[in-house]
């Protein structure tokens, strides 16, 4: 059995815009049933990881925690009754996984509604106090606790660490909104605001699901020009451009009418009412990237006037992360992935990542724990 030391280096936040400290965070002496230590080799950074630090996020957070929700594991102790993973792969220790927040599987919304990640008694990692038992439960870290009503997937062997980091949360919440939003025809224009992970991603899924016009509205200029790399037809600035010269170009793309399908990936709370405007009469629009405080106005009567479905995407399950693997799997040759892992840095430059990613340098730092 690989010695398991008694503490964990880990990137602790106890102050909202302050900088995370590395500080010796206990590592749990047994593993329950159904839970797993694992060792951390690598946990990417994510647009919410910036705005948890920051404090801008509209969920709770019980500080101090442990930042980082996006991480690839090998496993170094299994509870008992850990055999397999959350789709019936054998597991065992030595095995690589990402793993998902907790659901119940007993609540309204495990059950009836059947939607897990609104889990009444959902715990999620990264938002939790390190200064309770299981402590681990955050990304940047030497090892993290997989609790035992958590999700976890093992990652195929062909599937390296840096798109399995981005699996498990940009794309698996990317899975997640398309399943929701049902099938997309052949005669499809779909439009996705934002080009930043989500977006470029949700391009990806988009060209290979048949959409037949994507149109990326975005900035910056690099960002875009990575949009066309990963599938789009047309790629519009907001840098430079009004609202209404942007749904303008769109018409002229689309006879006229809109886009078919538009998705938000923005976390810009002024996309919302514009990507009512972009969408086409009797359209689809998908909302993921709103996740904070801010507000907006828009007109209800749009989406009444237009006949518009309107669906809101949260997170992902086990599914979700599935299917990311899955895509992963099948296209990772298919579409420069790895062009999106733009930077790499250790555990103790986990202040600068952050801020290289608050300052939109970075597309997908990555931390990589030795």
């Amino acid at each position: 059995m690989t010695a398991v030391p008694e503490f964990s280096r880990a990137a602790v936040l106890r102050e909202f815009k302050s900088p995370l400290r590395i500080e010796e965070v206990p590592v749990p002496p047994e593993t329950e049933a159904g839970a797993a230590l694992v060792k951390i080799e690598m946990c990417s950074i994510c647009g919410t990881d910036v705005h948890l630090w920051q404090g801008s996020l509209s969920l709770k957070v019980n500080l101090p925690v442990i930042i980082g929700h996006e991480m690839v594991g090998r496993v170094i102790r299994a509870g008992v009754g850990v055999a397999t993973d959350s789709v019936g792969t054998p597991l065992k220790v030595g095995d690589r996984i990402v793993y998902t927040h907790t659901s119940c599987g007993g609540c309204y919304f495990c059950t009836t509604a059947r939607k897990p990640t609104l889990c009444t008694n959902r715990r999620a990692y990264m938002y939790e106090n390190i200064e309770q038992a299981p402590y681990l439960l955050g990304g940047f870290s030497e090892y993290g606790y997989v609790l035992p009503q958590a999700g976890r997937l093992r990652v195929p062997d062909s599937v390296p660490n840096e798109l399995a980091s981005l699996s498990s949360c940009a794309l698996r919440s990317v899975m997640n909104a398309y399943s929701q939003l049902g099938e997309i025809e052949p005669t499809d224009t779909v439009l996705i605001q934002g080009a930043g992970p989500l977006g470029l991603l949700a391009t990806a899924n988009a060209r290979v699901r048949g959409a037949k016009k994507i149109i990326v509205v975005g900035s910056p200029a690099p960002r875009l020009e990575m949009a066309r790399l990963f599938g789009a037809d047309v790629c519009i600035p907001v840098e430079g451009t009004t609202p209404e010269e942007r749904l303008n170009s769109v018409l002229a793309q689309t006879s006229g009418r809109g886009a078919d399908i538009v998705m938000e990936f923005t976390g810009v709370p002024a996309a919302f009412a514009e990507g009512l405007a972009l969408a086409r009469k009797g359209g689809r629009y998908l909302v993921v990237g709103q996740l904070g405080e801010a507000t907006t106005t828009m007109q209800p009567s749009m989406i009444v006037k237009k006949n518009l479905q309107v669906i809101g995407s949260f997170s992902g399950d086990a599914r979700s992360y599935s299917l990311a693997l899955q895509f992963l799997e099948a296209h990772q040759h298919d579409f420069p992935f790895h062009q999106m892992i733009t930077g790499r840095y250790k555990l103790d430059d986990v202040n600068l990542a952050l801020t290289r990613m608050k300052n939109f340098e970075e597309i997908k730092p990555v931390i990589m724990v030795e």
